[in-house]
């Protein structure tokens, strides 16, 4: 993990850059997983915390990520959805993918506090939080429809 943390984090900033050119070259509305911003904040910033990221090669990946960011224009709505490790911990089990299964607890409960942190102080744009700990948006059409509505009310108060 340390000797490719770097190298990784660098390959997915890279990514996240590329794929908010080819949403802002579009005119269709998008919704992107992941934004640029929690590959630094949460992500490289666990790395280093977690020691698997020298401070020399931290610094030089916050560098790079602050001078793409002055390029970026913040999401519209940053959608939030905000649940504790034990939804997590069922979410993974559910998705069942064998390279999920060595997840730590430690490691989950790391990353959200960096998520919370993050969130806590965001201010580039609107942000909706939504606690999904008691919903299943997969499985049932009712909390699928609770988040969607959620998220209309939101858009449509931005540019309605």
């Amino acid at each position: 993990m340390a000797k490719w943390a770097f190298h990784v984090q660098i390959y997915f900033l890279n990514s996240r850059l590329r794929q908010i050119n080819e949403i802002h070259g579009s005119n269709r509305p998008t919704i992107q997983d992941r934004t640029i911003y929690e590959d630094a904040y949460i992500f490289a910033a666990n790395l280093h915390q977690s020691g698997c990221m020298s401070d020399r090669d931290y610094r030089s990946y916050t560098d790079i990520f602050q001078s793409m960011i002055m390029f970026v224009k913040p999401p519209d709505l940053l959608i939030y959805l905000k649940a504790g490790i034990p939804k997590l911990v069922r979410q993974i089990e559910k998705r069942g993918r064998d390279f999920e299964y060595s997840i730590r607890l430690d490691y989950l409960r790391q990353l959200n506090k960096h998520y919370e942190s993050w969130i806590g102080n965001y201010k580039d744009g609107k942000l909706l939080i939504i606690d999904v700990d008691h919903l299943d948006f997969v499985e049932n059409i009712d909390d699928f429809g609770f988040i969607v509505n959620k998220v209309d009310l939101e858009l449509n108060n931005l540019f309605g």
